[in-house]
């Protein structure tokens, strides 16, 4: 099985290319399950542990800092160390996280455990998108990422409905423990299946990866403490100040070194840069209605977590379904087209779940059909930003990809801190989902930014974003 490194074309089938995108899909479900495994019973566990919404949403905001903190530097590591290497520890890592915030007796605990899942989770994305670029090579890169996309809304429509099944029948502690055999299992098919990848060579610039990935883990937990308000807002402005200072300092370090950790020239682009808006805004009002739309259900009519994960399922399902098909709908209309659409369709969903949330008594087929709505803007956003992305010249670099996703989860960090600061002062669900609206317009306007450079080749114009 092509143990020498991976090679477009080199598996013989497409078939067996295939087989070994299994693993890797497995991985990027896994992940993304983790990520979304505790929207549904939040209430439930913000219950268990006896903390109020301001402290209990750090629960999902948690992952999502160290989550997009960290990729920029894992995606170096991969090219560093190899990328099945990295991407099998990080399995094993997810794995004892899951299996540690199952068992968390606090707060502080499981908030570490979410911590360590979502460092891990990290190291899985930018290694998963980058060895699927390597198996499909340039041409068929879209079909590829479309089965990743597809993956990763199989891990968002599985998430409500199994932590809600879980945590209705057993507990919430219930709702962590399937990630650990789904991670081990993950990790067994990789190493049989996934070729090794060779190690890289360069050695990190040290300066530039630090301090962008703390300025990006400081300015996220500042977002993150501002729906805290009082004394957690005092110390997030200090740490909103000195994340924009370490984020200047690796502009600075990337000017003085050479090689830099990753120029920040690559970054203006303006296929990585459309892309990079495009999905900054599809993520927040994605992250935004997995996480408003159970605690309305929940708060509203007292509906239980199992029927909370029924109705959340049409969004992430829709994805699922619609996802590869916009790897073709890529080809057909171009990618620009499709992104513009599918943000047009989130933000008209998101313009309706404003209205109907803002009532007690809403319909409940007119919420499942919204969800839908927005579950196919969601599908016609992900997979051409993230194919637009890849095609750059930063998104071959594994810093690239992995700054790529921080942006991208960034996005989704801010839409649950967002929903937090709303929900805080009542049950606000007209402005809040104005606001994502808004988000949604402003994606949609940055696909107009910019022009594609002369010198790229026709068939590198038609397939850039």
């Amino acid at each position: 099985m092509n143990r020498g490194g991976l090679q477009p074309g080199s598996f013989g089938s497409r078939r067996a290319e295939w087989l070994v995108q299994t693993p890797l899909l497995l991985g990027s479900f896994v992940g993304t399950l983790s990520n979304n495994i505790v929207n549904v019973p939040l209430k439930q566990i913000m219950g268990g542990l006896h903390v109020p919404l301001s402290l209990g949403f750090l629960v999902v905001v948690s992952f999502n800092v160290t989550f997009a903190a960290l990729m920029p530097v894992t995606g170096w590591a991969g090219d560093h160390f190899g990328r099945r290497r990295v991407f099998c520890a990080a399995l094993a890592a997810l794995a004892v996280g899951s299996a540690g915030a199952a068992v968390a007796p606090n707060l502080t605990l499981l908030v570490a455990f979410r911590v360590i899942q979502g460092a891990a989770t990290a190291a899985i994305l930018p290694n998963v998108m980058a060895l699927t670029t390597q198996i499909y090579g340039p041409a068929r890169r879209g079909r590829g990422l479309g089965l990743w996309s597809a993956a990763n809304g199989l891990g968002q429509a599985t998430a409500p409905l199994l932590s809600g099944a879980l945590a209705g029948w057993l507990s919430w502690r219930a709702i962590f423990w399937p990630s650990v055999p789904v991670a081990i299992i993950g990790l067994i098919a990789a190493l049989r299946l996934v070729p090794e990848t060779p190690p890289g060579r360069s050695a990190i610039e040290w300066r530039g990866a630090s301090s962008i990935t703390l300025g990006a883990g400081l300015l996220l937990s500042a977002a993150a403490m501002a729906p805290v308000g009082g004394t957690a807002l005092i110390v997030g402005a200090p740490m909103a100040v000195a994340g924009l200072v370490s984020m200047g300092m690796y502009v600075r370090a990337s000017h003085r070194f050479d090689p830099p950790f990753l120029p920040p020239s690559l970054l203006s682009e303006p296929s990585f840069l459309r892309s990079s808006v495009a999905v900054i805004a599809q993520m927040f009002c994605f992250a935004a209605v997995m996480l408003a739309v159970p605690l309305n259900l929940a708060a509203g009519s007292g509906v239980s977590p199992a029927a909370v994960g029924l109705y959340l399922f049409a969004l992430p399902a829709t994805m699922t379904v619609l996802s590869p098909l916009s790897g073709v709908a890529i080809d057909v209309f171009g990618p620009r087209r499709t992104i513009r659409l599918g943000l047009s369709i989130l933000a008209a969903a998101l313009a309706g779940l404003g209205v109907l949330l803002n009532h007690p008594a809403h319909a409940s087929l007119a919420l499942i059909a919204l969800l839908v709505m927005a579950g196919c803007g969601v599908a016609m956003v992900q997979t051409p930003a993230a194919t637009g992305a890849t095609r750059s010249t930063a998104g071959r670099l594994g810093a690239g990809i992995g700054l790529f996703n921080l942006l991208r989860f960034a996005g989704s960090a801010l839409g649950g801190c967002w929903v937090a600061a709303v929900l805080s002062s009542g049950d606000l669900y007209g402005p809040l989902f104005a606001g994502c609206t808004a988000v949604a317009l402003v994606g949609l306007g940055a696909t107009w930014a910019g022009t594609t450079p002369a010198a790229e080749s026709a068939s590198t114009e038609a397939a850039a974003i």
